[in-house]
């Protein structure tokens, strides 16, 4: 494993040696395209198949993309060893799968992260996403909105500090002493919150085995990923909200410590697997019945109720101030037709029987292109979005605080007398 990494970052070397002080990105990026390229043989074993392919790297300013295939339509033009062009502003930017061109490609962001350990660890993740129908995977997004109450948190958090110290713990009892307690407070909280079971191995299976995929690919030592996860662990508690990033942490963990007892576990999991079973049954766990008190106080139990009980009455309040800003006074709401939205999953606060606030979003639809970039309401059923009120309006560019809208020929935003709100007409 170590060997694959020294290889590439020899070859990532010698190409800037050679290109002399000035180079331009089109090199770079055919040195990112081959030893992602190489890796991916390397691991071709982790799931069978070989996971490199169409690769779209996109600045985030220009929409200028620098790619290792062409696409159909003839946008991307060869360019020394690599293609580039300009991403349509239909097109969101974020990483992600995304069908475009003809091909099934794997988006990515730049810049990418300089370490090549992260750097394999990124566009390995998202080779991962775009081959999920090959492998037999649909894509599932639910919000688990539980995960954003005071006893949703309190039992996340309990179960990811029994994770922390299963990876530093020194024998095989003390490892599953402490996955049995993880899961028990897993079990804990989806009996507090019926039917999240289900939304949560959703995401896990999604995102979490796409992380885990990453992870591998990466090429870090046991030492290393240990060291990894507990920054991450660490830095996953400073989000805002757990409701779409906890999966990034958990099932990667799981996976890692299950690795070295049963290898290639995850080539038994399908798109219908309940990891929460499969992990007690692989690890040959048993969960308590209960905890005492002494038990719960190793994983701070006290210290995080303290912190989450005042988390939530700052909560109420800021539930208080959206609602009446999307709900209560004037505001435009928009239906959905053909939607495509990139966001970021780590501060969305949710409104029970309303939807979900996203403080950032890029939602391009048949109507047009909406940036959000100082927040907006998405439906419960993701079929339309709640903005505040428009402070200016004209034919084809709608505005108000914190949001622009471009409308596409044939819409207009009108206000509707009787209630005072305003509605998107086709």
């Amino acid at each position: 494993m170590r060997r694959i990494i020294i290889l590439l970052a020899i070859l990532a070397g010698q190409q800037i040696i050679t290109s002399g002080q000035s180079v331009n990105f089109n090199d770079s990026a055919a040195v990112y395209f081959r030893e992602t390229q190489i890796n991916s043989l390397h691991y071709k074993d982790l799931w069978n198949i070989d996971l490199y392919g169409p690769v779209l790297l996109v600045d985030q300013v220009t929409r200028m993309i620098y790619a290792n295939y062409p696409d159909s339509a003839g946008i991307l033009k060869p360019d020394g060893k690599i293609f580039t062009g300009f991403l349509p502003a239909k097109i969101n930017i974020s990483n992600t799968s995304v069908v475009w061109g003809g091909r099934s490609w794997a988006m990515i962001m730049l810049p990418l992260p300089e370490n090549i350990q992260e750097r394999l660890d990124l566009l390995s993740h998202e080779l991962f996403h775009r081959s999920q129908p090959v492998l037999g995977f649909h894509i599932f997004n639910p919000d688990n909105n539980h995960l954003d109450t005071r006893e949703g948190r309190v039992y996340l958090r309990l179960e990811l500090e029994a994770l922390r110290k299963a990876l530093v713990a020194n024998t095989d009892a003390d490892i599953h002493d402490h996955l049995s307690n993880a899961l028990y407070f897993r079990e804990i909280r989806y009996s507090l919150f019926p039917g999240s079971a289900s939304g949560e191995n959703e995401l896990e299976l999604n995102e979490g085995l796409a992380t885990y995929t990453g992870l591998i690919m990466s090429g870090r030592n046991e030492s290393e990923t240990k060291k990894y996860f507990d920054q991450k662990i660490t830095e996953f508690l400073t989000y805002p909200t757990f409701v779409r990033s906890f999966a990034y942490i958990t099932t990667p963990i799981y996976g890692f410590l299950l690795n070295s007892s049963y290898k290639d576990w995850n080539k038994q999991i399908t798109d219908t697997t309940n990891l929460t079973n499969f992990f007690i049954k692989a690890f040959g766990l048993t969960i308590p019945v209960k905890l005492c008190p002494e038990c719960l106080s190793k994983y701070g139990f006290e210290k995080i109720l303290n912190e989450e009980t005042g988390r939530e009455v700052e909560k109420e309040k800021q539930i208080a101030e959206l609602k009446r800003k999307y709900i209560e006074l004037p505001h435009l709401g928009i239906k959905f037709e053909k939607m495509n939205i990139s966001f970021d999953p780590r501060n969305l606060v949710p409104l029970e029987g309303y939807g979900t606030y996203y403080p950032s979003m890029r939602i391009s639809d048949n109507w047009g292109i909406l940036t959000v970039t100082g927040g907006a309401l998405l439906g419960t059923n993701w079929d339309k979005v709640i903005l505040s009120e428009p402070t200016m309006i004209k034919s084809d560019t709608i505005s108000g605080k914190g949001w622009s809208l471009y409308l596409n020929k044939g819409y207009s935003v009108e206000r509707n007398i009787s209630d005072g709100n305003y509605y998107l007409k086709k």
